[in-house]
């Protein structure tokens, strides 16, 4: 994606040879907003990175584009998940606290390409656009 948060800090060793997952969650335009209402997201945050402690990187970007499935989570493949083959998992509607706790115990365990996730997720998961997808391989 071209917009990045300047306030993303990803732990030493994250991106796409880390030895853990990475956990990226949108704080763009609408997710992270008072456009999803209900949901206090700082707390979301803060659960999220409290309960995935050490087991995965978490970092904060802008817009992942899919604000339609706001608030959206990306959760990235581990060095060994990859060579396993996972791939990227993007969850939308990521707007309950038994997801995060869900998300946390998948990271956990592994993530892509080392463990299932939680049949749970398959309801929060989706595809990106062709035009993201063609942004993401570029």
């Amino acid at each position: 994606m071209s917009k990045r948060s300047h306030h993303a800090v990803p732990a030493p060793g994250a991106g796409a040879g880390a030895e853990r997952p990475t956990v990226t969650v949108c704080r763009g335009c609408c997710c992270g907003t008072p456009k999803i209402p209900g949901l206090d997201h700082a707390a979301q945050l803060r659960d999220l990175r409290k309960a995935v402690g050490v087991a995965a990187t978490v970092r904060v970007t802008d817009c992942l584009d899919a604000c339609d499935r706001a608030d959206v989570i990306v959760i990235q493949p581990s060095a060994t998940g990859r060579r396993a083959g996972g791939r990227p998992v993007r969850l939308g509607l990521v707007n309950d606290r038994d997801a995060i706790v869900d998300i946390a115990a998948w990271v956990a365990s592994g993530g892509p390409g080392v463990t299932d996730p939680p049949g749970i997720l398959g309801l929060y998961a989706f595809s990106p656009s062709r035009r993201v997808r063609a942004e993401l391989d570029e």
